[in-house]
């Protein structure tokens, strides 16, 4: 049987690739490969987009968080509260700037930050809290924004999902090429509407300084690639097609009854469907089942970042997070992308129906 990925991102790519190579050739020509046009361009194009006053691009999602943080002053003695459920790179940016990552319990229909556990995990060390808009679900911020401390929203997954980035102190987005706004290799970006914090961000992006004589900062080498982002100028303009196309996908796969076998993801007005993450008690098998089909899946954070070997220091134990043990335990994600087909959603259906044996009750 033909292989069905987890995400075909070539898919997408594949009919705009005269554009991009016109795009190309004329970076070649210009020989302007950082901090050109197309970046200056594509910030603004961005943050026109997103509704923010001021978005920059840097090197990586992971970069964007790390960046945000210094340029708040976190760092050694400061705690920031964020989920364990979510990739490494959330905690990782925390504990590289020398703060702690703080774990809180999920929400168990949404997978995202539980805003009453949050709550109770507040101390006078808490400089900021992290929600993750874990795979294009959008965080309901109201809850934690009441809670008088600074959001940074971590929106590597939710590019284009309506209300990120207008809550929070500043937002932080990746554009790794299975993001729904990806480049052609690693990228990031830093939303924010606080003119300050955005200067100070641009400035430690490139060595704490404006223009490579006065150094102001101890800052980074983190800028977005010219070229990077000549492809995302002519990505951005298609997104809210792409995302029409993965809603599309998702509400496929229900009326396809994969909801009667295992349990699929709620729906919501702003979920943009990074992925389509569903759970089962049976998951092992759903996953074997698939994959010996050559169906592509995963499954994600496990162990959850509480338990990571690299952050043992924090002495978190097992059984101290159990709503988002259980998840890790049972979530696998299923093949979605924007122009999936109808014939391959129900191949993939059918084999979850043949993996589980009968509807989950």
């Amino acid at each position: 049987m033909a292989q069905i990925p987890l995400v075909d991102v070539k898919a997408q790519y594949a009919p705009l690739i005269p554009e991009l190579q016109r795009a190309f050739a004329e970076i070649l020509e210009s020989g302007t490969f950082i901090l050109g046009p197309h970046v200056k361009a594509f910030e603004r194009e961005a943050a026109e987009y997103l509704g923010v006053e001021e978005t920059i691009g840097v090197a990586n999602g992971t970069d964007a968080i790390v960046l945000v943080l210094d340029a708040l002053g976190i760092g050694p003695g400061d705690e920031v509260i964020c989920p364990a459920f979510t990739f490494y790179a959330t905690a990782e940016a925390i504990a590289r700037r020398g703060a702690t990552p703080v774990f809180a319990e999920i929400d168990a229909a949404t997978y995202n930050l539980d805003p009453e556990d949050v709550a109770a995990r507040l101390t006078a060390r808490t400089r900021a809290i992290m929600p993750v808009h874990l795979f294009g679900r959008p965080v309901p911020l109201e809850a934690l924004a009441a809670l008088g401390v600074p959001l940074i929203e971590d929106a590597a997954q939710a590019f284009g999902a309506p209300g990120v980035a207008r809550t929070g102190i500043a937002s932080t987005y990746s554009f790794y090429p299975t993001k729904n706004l990806f480049a052609l290799g690693d990228g990031g970006l830093v939303a924010a509407n606080d003119a300050a914090l955005a200067e100070r961000v641009r400035l430690l992006r490139f060595h704490g300084s404006r223009a490579k004589v006065a150094f102001e900062l101890v800052g980074y080498n983190s800028r977005l690639d010219e070229i990077h982002a000549a492809a995302l100028r002519i990505f951005l303009p298609q997104l809210d097609e792409w995302t029409r196309q993965r809603r599309e996908a998702a509400e496929r796969y229900r009326e396809l009854g994969l909801g009667d076998l295992v349990t699929t993801p709620e729906d919501e007005p702003g979920h943009v469907y990074h992925l389509f993450v569903c759970r089962s008690p049976e998951r092992d098998n759903i996953v074997a089942a698939l994959r010996d089909a050559n169906i592509g899946c995963a499954t994600y954070y496990l162990p959850p970042l509480h338990l990571q070997p690299a952050l043992t220091f924090l002495g978190d134990e097992e059984g101290s997070l159990p709503e988002t043990e259980k998840l890790a335990r049972e979530n696998f994600s299923v093949p979605l992308w924007a122009g999936i087909t109808p014939e391959q959603q129900e191949r993939v259906v059918d084999v979850v129906r043949s993996a589980v044996g009968a509807p989950v009750a």
